[in-house]
C-alpha cells in the first residue's frame, strides 16, 4: 500500500505496527497500517478518503479476538485515547453516554456512582462499548440489548449513521446491522437507584468473575458461544467442553483454563496458531462427544503464517 493511496489525518498512520500488544493473548502478526485517529471528526474523514476496496478491521482492547500470525490486511483502526473513552452521565439520573472505547467496566463503575442501575454487568465483561455493540455483550442475566437506547458511528463511507436499540436487531452475541459500521459512541437507559447499592451489586459481579475467570492470564473472553440443544436449552459451552476431557488440554504453547474450561491461555510462548488450532481441537473434542458444533465467540482475523 502506497504513501499516496493513504488520506492525511490528525491522527497517527503507523505502518508494520505490531499488533499483539494490543492483544489480551500477546500473539500475532502485524497490521499493514495501523491508524490511531485523533478524535470521531479524523475517522469520519479518513474513511471518506480512503479507497473503498482496502479493507478496514476496528481494534478496541483486543480481549476478545485472535489476530493472526501472518498480521491484517489493509488499515487497522484503534480508537485510543481519552476522546473515545468519555462517559458522562445526563442529568435525569438514568441516561448515561459513552465512547465506543471507553471499556465496559469504566462504563459500569460511572453509572454506579451517578446513582444509575441496570449497567452493573458491564464490570463482568473484559471489553470496550465499541465491541458490546458489536456482540451484544453481556454476563449473569444481563446482555447490552437489555440497556442500550441509540448509538450512532461511521459506515465504511464515512457516513454517519445512528441506531435505536430495536434497529440492531439484537439475538445472542450478534445484531443484524452492517458489519462495516465503525461505532463512535452509545447512550444507556438505566433506572435510579442508590449508588452504594449499585456498587454493591457491581463489586459481586467483579468477585464472582475473578474467583471463575483466569483473568489473570494471557487469556481472551469466552471462547465459544453456548449453544442451544434441539429441545430449545441453552447449553453452557465450558460445561461441554469440560465433558469431553478438554480442561487443561494443550497445543503447543496453549492451553485450555484449568479454571474455566471455555477459556483459551497462553502459557508464555503460544503463537496465534497454536490458540485456534487448540480451539478448533475443542470443537473437535465436543463434536465427537455430544455431537454438538460450538461456534467461535473469539473473533478471529488476519492472515494465516
Amino acid at each position: 500500500m502506497s504513501e499516496l493511496s493513504l488520506p492525511s489525518v490528525r491522527g497517527k498512520l503507523l505502518r508494520g505496527e505490531a499488533l499483539a500488544p494490543f492483544t489480551w493473548f500477546r500473539v500475532g502478526g502485524p497490521a499493514d497500517i495501523l491508524f490511531l485517529p485523533a478524535d470521531a471528526d479524523d475517522v469520519g474523514n479518513f474513511l471518506r478518503q480512503l479507497p473503498p476496496e482496502v479493507p478496514v478491521t476496528v481494534l478496541g482492547v483486543g480481549s476478545n479476538v485472535i489476530i493472526r500470525d501472518g498480521g491484517v490486511p489493509g488499515v487497522v483502526i484503534r480508537l485510543a485515547g481519552r476522546q473515545f473513552a468519555e462517559v458522562n452521565a445526563s442529568e435525569d439520573g438514568v441516561h448515561l453516554t459513552a465512547g465506543a472505547g471507553a471499556l465496559d467496566a469504566m462504563v459500569a463503575k460511572a453509572a454506579a456512582k451517578a446513582g444509575i442501575a441496570g449497567l452493573e454487568f458491564y464490570a463482568g465483561i473484559p471489553g470496550t462499548i465499541g465491541g458490546a455493540l458489536e456482540m451484544n455483550a453481556g454476563c449473569y442475566g444481563s446482555e447490552t440489548k437489555d440497556v442500550l437506547e441509540s448509538a450512532w458511528g461511521f459506515d465504511r463511507a464515512g457516513r454517519k449513521r445512528t441506531f435505536s436499540n430495536a434497529e440492531f436487531g439484537f439475538t445472542y452475541r450478534h445484531n443484524a446491522i452492517d458489519e462495516d459500521i465503525l461505532w463512535i459512541s452509545a447512550t444507556f437507559a438505566g433506572r435510579r437507584d442508590d449508588p452504594m447499592a449499585v456498587t454493591a451489586r457491581m463489586a459481586e459481579i467483579s468477585s464472582k468473575r475473578e474467583a471463575s475467570q483466569p483473568i489473570r492470564e494471557k487469556t481472551g473472553g469466552s471462547t465459544f458461544k453456548n449453544p442451544v440443544a434441539v429441545n430449545g436449552e441453552k447449553l453452557s459451552a465450558w460445561k461441554l467442553n469440560d465433558e469431553a476431557g478438554m480442561r487443561g488440554y494443550r497445543r503447543g504453547g496453549a492451553q485450555v483454563s484449568e479454571l474455566h474450561a471455555n477459556f483459551l491461555i497462553n502459557t508464555g510462548d503460544a503463537s496465534a496458531a497454536d490458540i485456534e488450532e487448540l480451539g478448533e481441537d475443542v470443537r473437535a473434542a465436543v463434536k465427537a462427544k455430544h455431537g454438538i458444533e460450538l461456534e467461535w465467540e473469539i473473533k478471529r482475523i488476519g492472515r494465516l503464517a
